[in-house]
């Protein structure tokens, strides 16, 4: 996520942090925007596909401890401050936020409601965001960002067919749902704290947090005395490498990039797109 044509790493700061003043041009924001849209629309599909075989909380929170601690171990090299217990404390609200109660989520509800019926609940994340920033932050919506929220849902009912005789889990719906009020709630802080460290470091600080908070519940549920190795299938153990690595360290990292750098109006969009 860093500009290619920043000065040299210096000794006690990070790329990324030496061109931090300086504004992000369009088209970083508009790759980092793409790389959401597609590759987190993706990612509904690979957790469906990897519960096939893969318990759900062990399942998450292998992949962020595993995410995580790989991508800190290349990025805390670069950053020559010392980390200290309120840049974990902060890692640690946004991590459990967005990994517990977001991702955590979308994986239970995915047990009994469909992968795409899941992403058109979670799309709610636009209109939590800009409730809970207009109330709580204090910020203001402009009219085009009003226009844009109802804009959004209304594309959202084009993909719902009425006439489906489908039902749909109750439970797992209403899991979705608070599963995208905690993802906005966790970003929202993510945008407003004072974060000093870079996207690629914190993201990793984020993943760990969120792990370690989902291995805590996947024990609580006894998911791991329950687990057989010799079950899982290929097809899990691809879709659980894919999301390690597009939807950890690509899409994430993007996301904690734009967060930063783009209004949070903008940045909320990839909910729109991504149950395509």
């Amino acid at each position: 996520m860093t500009d290619p044509a920043s000065a040299p790493l210096e000794a006690d700061i990070t790329r990324e942090t030496a061109v931090a003043a300086a504004p992000p041009s369009a088209l970083r924001i508009a790759v980092a925007l793409g790389i959401v849209y597609v590759v987190w629309g993706s990612t509904y599909v690979a957790i469906a596909i990897a519960l096939k075989t893969l318990p759900p909380f062990l399942m998450a929170s292998t992949r962020f401890l595993l995410a995580g601690s790989l991508l800190y171990v290349w990025a805390a090299p670069r950053v020559r401050f010392a980390i200290d217990a309120t840049d974990w404390r902060h890692a640690a609200i946004v991590g459990v936020a967005l990994f517990l109660g977001g991702n955590g989520g979308v994986v239970w509800a995915e047990r009994t409601v469909p992968s795409g019926i899941v992403a058109l609940i979670v799309a709610a994340i636009p209109l939590w965001m800009a409730l809970i920033e207009r109330v709580v932050v204090g910020g203001r919506l402009r009219p085009q960002a009003v226009a844009g929220l109802v804009l959004g849902f209304a594309g959202l009912f084009v993909l719902v067919d009425p006439s489906s005789p489908q039902s749909l889990d109750v439970a797992g719906c209403a899991v979705a749902l608070a599963a995208s009020l905690a993802w906005a709630s966790g970003s929202l802080y993510a945008r407003h704290a004072k974060i000093r460290t870079p996207a690629f470091l914190s993201s990793a600080m984020q993943m760990i947090a969120g792990g370690v908070a989902l291995a805590i519940l996947a024990l609580a549920r006894g998911e791991p005395a329950s687990f057989d190795v010799g079950s899982v299938s290929g097809e899990s153990l691809l879709a659980f490498v894919y999301l390690i690595v597009f939807g950890s360290w690509v899409a994430f990292t993007a996301y904690a990039w734009l967060l930063r750098a783009a209004p949070t109006s903008t940045v909320a969009t990839y909910a729109y797109v991504n149950p395509v």
